[in-house]
């Protein structure tokens, strides 16, 4: 079968195998456009994985554009921010990283040469009066009293703009499009406005921006683009971008296609409420483990290729819909299941006392990393005659569902012997401290002699050797599938989306464990070390071994 045979297709692959074919393009150029006033979220992702791996399917070429043309909320850190995403999900774009910003001169030009044609003007109307001019969809709009100023004059205004002479708000140049129109964006849009901000790569050069209807366009062309992707909410758009194509003196037309934008469950997608939730301090920062951030993603021990599957698994359509959690925590599980070596950690830790295990004496046992692939090897895990167990894990009497440590009854200890519970003691609330039991020391990777088969398994670590951990269980930052549709999104945040534990003890193999890189902790699901610098161990979970949340909600 041919490489082509086994991509997966969608319409926009079809367009595009349709266009080499009757050549009209002899290659395939594309562009990831961010906007830098933001960190990367999920729904870029799947634009990266679309623009980036259609490039790489098709031996074409994808650039990296920052739409940098809203000096007053873009950052660099946010520029670096994105950079760092795209190469960690494994892409690389095309040349240098290109910003709109590197066009402003010949964007300039274009604006110059529409007023020198007489289709834009310098428009002295308020923005609340555009706004009023404009009209509403079931009402037509209504030509500024500017629209009809001569090319000369506009170009006078368009220079005096240029240079400083109007003050914010006072003026812009709208394109000279159709008032009448049935759509909003073809109503005489502005495409540039009067800002005294600094930018971050052209300093203070300009002093009037363009926007992104007149920009994005242009910058295609100028780079050669074949096929723009972008989200379903610029269809309309397209027509503002194929006016101002066709009505200046560029040689190359690229065309626009839309696709439907990535909705999860139980997330928000607007820039605005992600950066509210960072400005209010509901969560801490970009890359908190909770938000749909790219780089919070990465922090909580999601992998690149489990970001690309998932984006491969939703497939690419026109048809706007919402995607369960469950599908982007399938293709983690699936991912780390895999990949990710095993560990001990108990969470909520209690006494396990072996009486008839020699005093002082400790072993080193030799435990594999992954029950599945040997290639993982093993490491060696110290056994003593004091463990530390899970409160869950210990009852003094259960039905026989319960596969656990019960008195009178034998479980194994993952990786070491088959123990038998014999009492246990309490605090002065009843909470059970320490559990007291024996061990058959002939059971070491195997069953006791007289052929009995202990029903369960449990996790451990030895008491004295065990080291002190903080561990974060993340889930989901609302309660409700689709918090956007609330009124009051804050009304919906899960308070308890963060719950930290300070009692843990792991097994002394995860003192060298490294940032983002994944454990599965025995029974208890996935996690990996916080990646900001601290002075002890920080654990982040990244998913459960099985997806509880539809249980518990339903």
């Amino acid at each position: 079968m041919s490489e082509a045979e086994n991509r997966p297709t969608n319409f926009i692959r079809q367009i595009i195998d349709a266009d080499l074919e009757n050549g009209k393009h002899d290659n395939v150029q594309t562009r990831f456009p961010p906007e830098p006033n933001g960190f990367l979220h999920i729904g870029h992702a799947k634009s990266i994985c679309l623009n980036f791996g259609i490039a790489q399917d098709y031996k074409g070429l994808c650039n990296l554009r920052f739409d940098d043309t809203n000096p007053e909320k873009e950052d660099i850190d946010y520029v670096n921010s994105i950079q760092k995403d795209v190469t960690w999900l494994g892409f690389d774009w095309s040349g240098d990283v290109r910003y709109s910003s590197n066009y402003f001169e010949q964007l300039h030009g274009y604006a110059i040469e529409l007023i020198e044609k007489g289709l834009a003007y310098v428009d002295f109307l308020s923005p609340d009066e555009i706004r009023e001019y404009r009209g509403t969809l079931q009402k037509p709009g209504k030509n500024s009293p500017y629209r009809d100023t001569s090319p000369e004059e506009n170009l006078v205004h368009f220079e005096k703009m240029r240079k400083g002479e109007y003050k914010e708000g006072e003026c812009c140049l709208r394109a000279k499009v159709d008032m009448a129109s049935s759509f909003m964006c073809m109503r005489d849009p502005v495409i540039y406005r009067v800002k005294f901000a600094h930018h971050h790569q052209t300093g203070d050069k300009w002093c009037i921006y363009p926007m992104y209807d007149f920009t994005h366009c242009i910058s295609d062309a100028i780079e050669g683009i074949t096929h723009s992707l972008c989200t379903l909410e610029f269809q309309d758009n397209r027509r503002i971008y194929d006016w101002i194509i066709e009505n200046i003196s560029i040689e190359c037309t690229p065309r626009q296609y839309e696709f439907s934008r990535l909705n999860l469950e139980y997330t928000v997608m607007s820039k605005r409420k992600l950066n509210a939730l960072v400005e209010e301090n509901l969560v801490n920062g970009w890359d908190d483990p909770r938000m749909p951030t790219i780089a919070g993603f990465r922090r909580r021990g999601y992998t690149p290729a489990s970001i690309r599957e998932f984006c491969q698994r939703i497939g690419v359509t026109k048809m706007d819909n919402t995607i369960e959690m469950g599908v982007l925590e399938s293709a983690i599980r699936d991912d780390l299941n895999e990949s990710a070596p095993r560990a001990m950690a108990v969470l909520d830790p209690i006494k396990l006392v072996i009486e008839n295990y020699d005093d002082g004496k400790v072993e080193e046992l030799n435990v594999k990393n992954h029950p599945n692939d040997e290639s993982q090897g093993s490491r060696i895990v110290p056994f003593s005659g004091e463990l530390y167990i899970e409160a869950e894990d210990f009852r003094e009497e259960a039905n026989k569902k319960y596969k656990r440590l019960v008195i009178g009854k034998a479980v194994r200890l993952r990786g070491a012997y088959v123990v038998t519970a014999t009492r246990c003691d309490k605090d002065a609330d009843g909470n059970i401290t320490t559990v007291y039991c024996t061990y058959d020391p002939n059971t070491l990777g195997k069953n006791p002699e007289d052929g009995t088969k202990p029903k369960g398994v449990i996790h451990w670590v030895s008491a004295e050797q065990s080291v002190d951990a903080e561990i974060r269980l993340y889930d989901r930052l609302f309660t409700v599938p689709n918090p956007a549709a609330e009124p009051d999104f804050h009304s919906v945040i899960n308070p308890d989306s963060l719950v930290v534990i300070n009692t843990a003890k792991v097994e002394p193999y995860l003192v060298n464990a490294k940032p983002e890189v994944a454990f599965q902790f025995e029974r208890q699901g996935y996690f990996c070390l916080d990646n900001k610098p601290s002075d002890k161990l920080v654990f982040n979970r990244t998913v459960g071994l099985r997806d509880t949340w539809a249980k518990i909600s339903g």
